[in-house]
């Protein structure tokens, strides 16, 4: 496994992501290139993890930095979180440049692409995806649903994949009919995966919180992931076995 830091520049601002790709497949042609977008803590072992994950299925994976600086507690990363949200032209120029930085390197296949996220990183990858980024596939995993700019999920380009809680009080049913409206109008190619689950269900450290909105889960973090590849599968092809 090899795991770099690779850096860009968006806005005047430095940012440093985790790269991830394995020489197992060096013989081939060029790979589909993911990328992977942190939670609201900022970029973390979550996100590395599951770059690395990828990248033993022969993608190359990058877990980008999205806010630039390490957040200082719960407080300074939700203000960090929202003030991006609020800004989406800066969220989704830093989210596009990551993509940039992704795309340009001599492995990855720029016409095969994808974007994923976990949490604030789900919310980002579909800000990224209705900006008109070039990807194939967008996967969210229990991110917000909602945005400030609905009207943009018809510059979507390729399929999207929402993962979320049945139970979550951050995406209420409300959000979801919003969601699935949104997609509809758009005439998007979506799939919306609803599991018995509650927040954050794909990080086993949330439970250090020991707050019943947030939990990990077992069956809901494999099902969803599952869904994942199998949306990859369809789109760039199936990975070799020894890889799966």
């Amino acid at each position: 496994m090899n795991r770099v830091e690779l850096p860009y520049s968006v806005g005047g601002r430095s940012f440093i992501g985790h790269l991830a790709y394995t020489e197992a497949h060096a013989g081939t042609a060029l790979r589909p290139g993911v990328l992977v977008c942190h939670d609201a803590a900022g970029l973390g072992e979550h996100a590395k993890t599951r770059a690395e994950r990828l990248a033993e299925f022969g993608y190359v994976a990058y877990a980008l930095d999205i806010f630039g600086e390490r957040t200082a507690g719960a407080e300074h990363a939700s203000r960090t979180m929202a003030a991006l949200v609020a800004d989406l032209p800066t969220l989704r120029g830093r989210l596009n440049a990551g993509l940039a930085a992704l795309t340009s390197l001599p492995l990855v296949d720029p016409a095969r692409t994808a974007a994923i996220g976990f949490c604030f990183g789900g919310t980002a990858a579909l800000e990224l995806a209705r900006s008109g980024a070039p990807l194939a596939c967008t996967v969210a995993f229990h991110g917000s649903l909602a945005t400030s700019a609905p009207d943009d999920a018809r510059c979507i380009r390729g399929q999207v994949l929402a993962c979320v809680g049945a139970r979550d009080p951050l995406i209420p049913e409300a959000q979801r009919a919003a969601f699935l409206a949104e997609m509809t109008q758009a005439k998007v190619d979506f799939q919306l995966l609803i599991l018995n689950a509650v927040h954050g269900f794909t990080d086993k450290s949330v439970d250090q919180h020991g707050h019943w909105a947030v939990a990990y889960d077992e069956r809901a973090d494999r099902r969803s992931w599952q869904a994942m590849r199998n949306l990859f599968d369809e789109h760039f092809g199936a990975t070799p076995p020894a890889h799966r």
